[in-house]
C-alpha cells in the first residue's frame, strides 16, 4: 500500500508541474480630437497588462491576435473607425516608429502579431506590459465631423500561449485566453483652413480711371459645415467700398468686391450683407476678392499698402 501511494503521487506530480494558465486585459486607445484637415498624423497608445502562472524558468510565448475590428478595414494599411455610415481611417501597430502592423493569423491582411513572452519566478508567477501603437491618419478632408468607434472583443481579439522557445505567432497555437474588449475611439471636430492671395493694384501714374484686380480666399473645412468669410475695414477699419492704403500720411482709396463688376460690397459683420457664404465638403473652396481704386486725387509717388484681416465663421 506505500508503495502504490508513492507511484500514484509521482504520477500526479508532473501534469501540476507543466499546468499554465495566463490572462490579459487592454486599455482603450483613445485619439482624443482628430484634425482631418491637418496632413499630420494623430498618435495614441494603448496597453496590454499580462499575467500568467507556471513552471518557474519555464518561457511562455503570448500572441496577441488583433483582426479588424467592428469598424472594418479597407487595405493591410487601414483600419476603420466608425460613425454611422463615416469611418475614419487609422492603424495598429507594434513598434513605436508605426511601421509594422499589429495583426492577426485570422486576418484578411497577411499582418501578423508579435512574439511576447513572460518566464515564471520561483513561485511560478509572471507579469509585464505591452504597447500597442496607434496612428489615426492626416489628411481626410471629406470625413464628417462626429464620434468615431470600434471595439475589440470576441472574434475580433484572440490571446493564445504555450511553453515554446519559437517565436512564432503566425498559426493558431496554443490555449486561447478569456477574450479582453477594448476600444479605439476618435473625435472628428468641425474645422477650417484659410489661405489668401493678395491684390496687387500694380504701378500707376495718374488716378483718373477705374484700377482693377483681383485676390483670392480658399477655405477648407469639414463636409456639411455652414461658414461665413468677411473682410475687415483694413488698417484704417473703413467700410468696403472705402478702405485706404496708406504711405505715411496719405492714402489711396480702394473697394474690395463678391462680384466681377464691383457692384457687390465685401466687408464684414458692420455692413449688413456683405459677407461670403459657403458650405464645407473637405475640399478647397476658392472665392475671387475683386479690388477696385476708383478715380480720386493722385498724392505722390510711392508704394501704397494696407492690410485686411479675413475671418471665417463656422
Amino acid at each position: 500500500m506505500l508503495r502504490a501511494a508513492i507511484l500514484l503521487t509521482a504520477a500526479l506530480f508532473p501534469s501540476f508541474a507543466w499546468a499554465q494558465s495566463c490572462s490579459f486585459g487592454v486599455s482603450n486607445m483613445n485619439f482624443g480630437s482628430v484634425d482631418t484637415l491637418s496632413s499630420s498624423q494623430t498618435n495614441s497608445t494603448a496597453t496590454i497588462n499580462m499575467n500568467c502562472s507556471g513552471i518557474a524558468g519555464q518561457r511562455i510565448l503570448i500572441c496577441a491576435h488583433l483582426a479588424a475590428g467592428t469598424g472594418g478595414a479597407s487595405s493591410a494599411t487601414a483600419r476603420q473607425m466608425l460613425s454611422g455610415a463615416n469611418s475614419l481611417n487609422y492603424q495598429l501597430y507594434s513598434d513605436s516608429a508605426r511601421s509594422v502592423v499589429w495583426g492577426s493569423y485570422a486576418w484578411a491582411y497577411a499582418s501578423r502579431p508579435p512574439a511576447l513572452a513572460l518566464t515564471p519566478n520561483a513561485s511560478g508567477n509572471a507579469t509585464g506590459s505591452a504597447t500597442i501603437y496607434g496612428g489615426a491618419f492626416g489628411s481626410q478632408g471629406t470625413v464628417p465631423p462626429g464620434t468615431y468607434l470600434s471595439t475589440f472583443s470576441g472574434a475580433q481579439v484572440e490571446f493564445r500561449y504555450r511553453y515554446t522557445s519559437s517565436s512564432s505567432c503566425s498559426t493558431a497555437s496554443g490555449t486561447t485566453a478569456a477574450d479582453p474588449t477594448f476600444t479605439i475611439n476618435a473625435t472628428v471636430a468641425a474645422n477650417c483652413l484659410v489661405s489668401t492671395q493678395n491684390i496687387d493694384f500694380g504701378s500707376k501714374g495718374i488716378l483718373g480711371a477705374n484700377v482693377d484686380a483681383t485676390g483670392q480666399v480658399s477655405v477648407t473645412c469639414t463636409p456639411a459645415l455652414a461658414y461665413t468669410v468677411s473682410l475687415n475695414g483694413g488698417t484704417t477699419g473703413a467700410p468696403p467700398t472705402s478702405r485706404k492704403m496708406s504711405k505715411g500720411a496719405e492714402t489711396v482709396t480702394y473697394g474690395l468686391y463678391k462680384d466681377t463688376d464691383r457692384t457687390q460690397p465685401w466687408g464684414d459683420a458692420s455692413t449688413p450683407g456683405s459677407t461670403v457664404a459657403g458650405t464645407g465638403n473637405g475640399a478647397t473652396q476658392t472665392f475671387t476678392v475683386y479690388g477696385r481704386v476708383p478715380p480720386q486725387v493722385t498724392p505722390s509717388a510711392g508704394v501704397y499698402t494696407d492690410t485686411v484681416v479675413v475671418t471665417v465663421t463656422y
